[in-house]
């Protein structure tokens, strides 16, 4: 498959035919917005317009009426690198670790180290064993390396990390073969329950939404934010002994409460059990089988909350032998051959100049939580969407590419500036993107700005 993907065939793929009344409007120029070879900004745009018509579905639930959906391209491509716009009073908050980046091998390959949390830079570190923790005596220590042990053992380790990889390679992957078969993203039966209506009251598509939002870094926040730009009450859960990029909260923060839960406690799983049985969605982003251990499998709190939407996202899938391997944006780019073709060959990999797999499956993560809601009112029972990075690296590669040279590095200082948005809050003066999709009758908008993590109580508003 190649070319520009649509909202309709994304949406089409969850079983949700066009409308006569859909009115769905995409504007500005298309790929390459920015100087990438893969079609980013036409996947961004695919995906936030299904979310805008998923949006209209429920508004029409509500009143009867469907609204009109517009997405900017550009708009839609500067939100895959979302974060990257923030400034913290004036300036740009510190995200990634000095050592994360492509180090070579001793057989000639190149492997991609994240260590942007401590204990996997820690990690990182011991594995390869590095003599200091210098980005100097990393190198070394993994030129000593051969490129699929070391990849072997960073994953045996629980840290993260991967090799470089062509796009033939991938594809010859026994991991790579598995999500072949996968489709974008997909969303399942998990158990019975009655038919039930959207909450009542409020002037917005998702009032009265309760989402529980277990997650960390960019795709399941993201998810929690689209939900909450457009009326949800998103209570946004972390546990204090897990470590966490304050400065995503920045950008993936707004709307939401932040509350803290320990499931480690009897008292932190009797809480979660509390709000599960009060919520509508629970998005998480943990490896399959991770929350299932501690007793919240997705047909587990189906049991608690007959009609809830479960939500999981992950790295790779959950189907697969890499299926409970630890795993970010980069490493997905870099394992599947993504940064091989943006770089113009495995042996000159480059990142892409948007964090597209992360955002995009955020998008995708609340797009199904919505048909998800849509499902509960037509014809009842509990759901559970799956989502992962790399099925998302799949359909973009599967999307073909397009001229890089064409592109920019930076959107038009004045086309930047209509994207951009000030805000005040406990983080101080914030500068960050506005929501991308625009509505012609419920506007979105973020009702309160980011916080802390454990600002506010483990309780639903």
């Amino acid at each position: 498959m190649s070319g520009a993907p649509s909202a309709q065939s994304i949406l089409g793929a969850l079983g949700r035919a066009p409308r006569r009344d859909d009115s769905l409007t995409l504007t500005g120029a298309s790929d390459p917005v920015f100087a990438s070879p893969w079609r980013v900004a036409e996947a961004g745009t695919a995906a936030l317009g299904a979310v805008g018509l998923a949006v209209s579905d429920l508004w029409r639930r509500r009143t009867g009426r469907p609204q009109a959906v517009t997405v900017d391209r550009a708009a839609a491509a500067a939100s895959l690198r979302s974060n990257t716009y923030v400034l913290q009073d004036g300036k740009k908050p510190v995200s990634w670790d000095p050592l994360a980046g492509h180090y070579p091998t001793r057989d000639g390959r190149i492997m991609f180290l994240h260590t942007n949390h401590p204990h996997h830079r820690d990690g990182a570190l011991r594995i390869a064993g590095a003599t200091e923790a210098t980005r100097e005596a990393l190198a070394a220590a993994v030129a000593r390396w051969d490129g699929l042990a070391i990849e072997q053992a960073i994953a045996d380790g629980n840290c993260v990390g991967g090799l470089v990889r062509s796009r033939d390679e991938w594809t010859a992957h026994p991991h790579g073969q598995a999500v072949a078969t996968l489709p974008l993203f997909d969303i399942v039966k998990i158990g019975e329950a009655p038919a039930e209506p959207l909450p009542k009251g409020g002037e917005r598509p998702l009032s009265g939404v309760r989402v529980f939002d277990l997650t960390r870094v960019l795709a399941g926040p993201t998810s929690g934010r689209v939900l909450a730009e457009n009326g949800a009450d998103v209570l946004h859960v972390a546990a204090p002994h897990l470590p966490y990029q304050t400065e995503i909260l920045m950008d993936t923060g707004h709307g939401k409460r932040c509350a803290w839960v320990d499931l480690t406690t009897p008292s932190g799983v009797e809480t979660m059990t509390t709000l599960l049985r009060g919520a509508d969605v629970f998005t998480q982003g943990y490896r399959p089988g991770t929350l299932a251990a501690r007793g919240f499998s997705p047909e587990r709190v189906a049991e608690l909350r007959p009609g809830i939407v479960c939500v999981s996202i992950c790295a790779y899938g959950h189907h697969g032998p890499w299926s409970d391997r630890r795993g970010f944006d980069s490493i997905v780019q870099n394992v599947t051959g993504l940064s091989s073709v943006q770089g113009g060959s495995r042996d000159t990999p480059r990142n892409l100049p948007v964090q597209a797999l992360d955002y995009i499956a955020g998008y995708l993560a609340a797009l199904g939580a919505m048909v998800g809601l849509a499902r509960r009112v037509e014809q009842g029972g509990s759901w559970h969407v799956r989502v992962s990075l790399v099925q998302v690296a799949h359909w973009l590669a599967g999307l073909g590419t397009v001229d890089a040279s064409a592109g920019a590095a930076e959107l038009p200082d004045a086309v930047l500036a209509s994207l951009l948005m000030e805000s005040d809050g406990p983080f101080g003066r914030l500068r960050h993107l506005k929501p991308a999709v625009q509505f012609s009758e419920t506007p979105a908008f973020f009702a309160r700005p980011p916080e802390p993590l454990g600002t506010s109580p483990a309780k639903w508003a």
